[in-house]
């Protein structure tokens, strides 16, 4: 008898399948992932007024603010406007990362 996986009945080798079908998903997940964290995704708000880019781990690599919307007398605007660009840009990750990610998770993300 063969030193490894002990005689189950011939369901060593499935197991053995198994293990390597999982691992070879798992590198596939890991892959995905890096490449993903490295893409930059775009929000904007209404009329482009503020431009968010932000990467796939959902770190803010830039932001672009029109001098239109800047107006001292009016915060509450900008604040607005950076709000739906950042949701905008994390909702373009999120629906990336589902739709790269989804096969391998079956919708659990």
């Amino acid at each position: 008898m063969s030193k490894g996986m002990p005689n189950m009945g011939g369901m060593g080798g499935n197991m053995a399948n198994i293990m390597r079908q999982a691992q070879k998903m798992q590198k596939e997940v890991q892959a995905t992932t890096e490449e993903l964290n490295k893409t930059e995704y775009t929000g904007k708000s209404v009329d482009d007024f503020v431009v968010v880019k932000v990467t796939g781990d959902k770190k803010i690599a830039d932001m672009t603010i029109s001098d239109k919307i800047i107006d001292p007398d009016d915060p509450d605007t900008l604040q607005d406007m950076l709000i739906d660009a950042l949701n905008n840009a994390f909702k373009a990750v999120d629906d990336d990362k589902q739709a790269k990610l989804g096969k391998y998770t079956n919708g659990l993300m």
